[in-house]
């Protein structure tokens, strides 16, 4: 499959010739609670979001009973526990997806097992997103892509070699797929985020949507990633700040997210352009760059050189300040009155 460099969910275009998407990362901040995830996607609306990601858990599917041994960094108790008591049942998420769905945003969710990818293929989701635990499942990533939607795919704790097996999946799906750097920490520091990875995937997957997932709990590295040819931002999303939850230090609320909106499309639109001078500006060269001028009276046959003449604004005159060197030597034919510029009729 050809490699495209803009994605499509639903009507939404995502890449680099369009506005930077910023998906607000639903997760498992509700905490298990239809009613807190509703209040959630209140605030979200209220900050402009266009998609809103809900995380499908279906922990007996998704987990061993091994992983009841396992306790997250960022929690008190075991992760399958953790995911049990934090999980929406499937009536609950078809009602989550309509009433995000009600309020004008997309719903997108990441399917943590076979099931879970079933349950999202039944509420006829327009895309999937992969998490970074997910990259190297292989055989779910198969099972995911087996549906044909686009997916976004996250790169936490995966290095290229182990990301490109993944992509060859999708491309052997013939699926459109953006690519998401990501640093696996909740909260992640500054100095844990790594925005050169960035550039390391746009070396190795060429024309291919890139963006980051960025669990830092501020907008500094997101607006980076931007200036460094992201095109979708995601974060965790909370309406309250004070709410209790394992992912909360790593979310942003209400206020940081219509700031992030506003900042990332300011960013992109600045990017466009190079080392060239824009229409705009030829008005103010006209005054801020510097012509040849005489610093005396100049008589007539007067040989010009360094002693006599020298370059001051404004930049209208006939001989501009790169001409300077080569006018010594010559002889004016007219006089030049002191500080005036230079003109090719003094030669004439």
């Amino acid at each position: 499959m050809k490699k495209l460099n803009f994605i499509k969910i639903g009507s939404r275009k995502i890449g680099a010739n369009f506005k930077p998407l910023v998906i607000f990362e639903l997760g498992i901040n509700h905490n298990g609670s239809l009613k807190l995830a509703k209040k959630i996607v209140d605030g979200a609306i209220k900050a402009g979001a266009e998609i809103i990601k809900h995380q499908t858990h279906i922990p007996e599917d998704e987990m061993s009973l091994e992983a009841k041994k396992i306790v997250p960094i960022n929690a008190n108790k075991n992760i399958f526990d953790l995911i049990k008591e934090c999980s929406l049942n499937e009536k609950e998420e078809i009602e989550l997806k309509k009433y995000i769905e009600k309020k004008g945003a997309i719903f997108l969710s990441t399917p943590f097992s076979r099931k879970a990818t079933d349950r999202l293929v039944k509420l006829k989701v327009k895309a999937f997103k992969i998490g970074s635990g997910e990259c190297n499942n292989y055989p779910l990533v198969d099972y995911i892509a087996s549906f044909g939607k686009p997916i976004i795919i996250s790169t936490g704790m995966n290095n290229i070699h182990s990301i490109k097996k993944a992509v060859q999946i999708l491309k052997k799906r013939k699926v459109q797929y953006a690519i998401l750097h990501t640093t696996n920490l909740y909260p992640t520091q500054h100095h844990q985020v790594r925005l050169n990875a960035l550039t390391e995937l746009k070396k190795n997957f060429p024309n291919t949507v890139l963006g980051l997932s960025d669990h830092t709990s501020d907008n500094y590295t997101s607006y980076a990633a931007i200036a460094l040819g992201a095109s979708i931002i995601e974060k965790h999303f909370i309406d309250n700040s004070s709410r209790k939850g394992p992912d909360i230090l790593a979310s942003v609320n209400t206020k940081q997210m219509i700031e992030l909106i506003k900042g990332v499309n300011l960013i992109h639109k600045a990017l466009p352009g190079g080392i060239k001078p824009i229409a705009k500006e030829k008005k103010t060269a006209k005054f801020a760059f510097a012509s040849v001028v005489a610093n005396y009276n100049l008589d007539e046959g007067t040989i010009l050189s360094k002693n006599n003449i020298w370059v001051r604004r404004p930049g209208n005159g006939d001989f501009s300040a790169d001409k300077y060197y080569s006018l010594f030597g010559k002889k004016i034919k007219k006089k030049v009155n002191k500080n005036t510029q230079i003109k090719k009729f003094h030669f004439n």
